[in-house]
């Protein structure tokens, strides 16, 4: 299943096209390495996601092309959510986790 359907369907991002976009400005990773939207997404991947100051990372647990709600928080196992913190020193930003 691609990647941009898989976060529509499962409801980590809303609309798929959000999802499109989030994926191809680079703010997705596959197993470490980084996804497009159209990356096919296998049961077991681990799949991290960054939304502003926080970096999601979840493990997909199943692939369906359809879901309600209930079904789709079965779909991936949140591993862990970290916060990054934001200092702006000298006009430069740096990022910590």
């Amino acid at each position: 299943m691609r990647l941009d359907k898989f976060l529509k369907v499962s409801r980590v991002i809303k609309r798929r096209t959000l999802a499109k976009e989030v994926s191809d400005e680079g703010r997705v990773k596959i197993n470490g390495h980084t996804a497009k939207a159209g990356t096919v997404l296998n049961v077991g991947d681990i799949v991290e996601i960054r939304f502003g100051n926080k970096i999601v990372t979840l493990e997909v647990l199943m692939l369906e092309s359809h879901a309600r709600k209930e079904e789709a928080e079965r779909m991936y196992k949140i591993i862990s959510e970290e916060r990054i913190e934001k200092e702006e020193k000298d006009g430069e930003i740096n990022e910590f986790l």
